[in-house]
């Protein structure tokens, strides 16, 4: 939702009734009052006003803060797992084949590596043990993937794991 508002705001380029004579953008920013005014008739159309996106986004920050760090780390874990299993053609679609991006999932397991490195001591063994295993299943696919598999120790993430087997 916040990104949904941040990425619909009027810019003089995204807004063509402001534009000049000439049809070049101007310039131009709706007021305050403009804006409830434009809620309204946004309301009107069957879209959300700016009060309702504002308590919308309220209602999500407060969702938030009542999640667990823990949980927050862990999701977010799955997250890069998930997106470097796809780049590395671990993917359950037809195309998986066409989705392997070796040069991405290598970014993206660095950064899965480094990040389960640093949170483990916080989030405890408990947590941090399913995702190592995830960690290393990753790396030996990645490593499988390769035409020219990295030399021991040379891995996406070893720098951070050490080397994987």
């Amino acid at each position: 939702m916040v990104y949904a508002k941040l990425t619909s705001m009027d810019t003089p380029h995204d807004n063509p009734q402001h534009a000049s004579d000439d049809g070049h953008p101007t310039a131009f920013r709706r007021s305050f009052a403009e804006e409830q005014d434009h809620g309204h008739e946004a309301q009107d159309h069957g879209q959300e006003s700016p009060d309702a996106a504002e308590q919308d986004v309220r209602r999500q920050m407060r969702d938030i803060s009542e999640v667990a760090a823990v949980e927050v780390i862990v999701t977010s874990a799955v997250h890069l797992m998930s997106a470097a299993a796809v780049k590395c053609g671990l993917g359950h679609e037809e195309n998986a084949e066409q989705l392997k991006d070796l040069d991405e999932a290598r970014k993206l397991i660095i950064a899965l590596a480094g990040f389960v490195t640093a949170a483990a001591p916080e989030i405890g063994s408990q947590h941090a043990g399913p995702l190592r295993d995830g960690l290393r299943s990753l790396q030996l696919a990645f490593r499988e993937a390769s035409i020219i598999p990295d030399p021991p120790g040379q891995g996406p993430g070893e720098k951070y794991t050490g080397p994987v087997n």
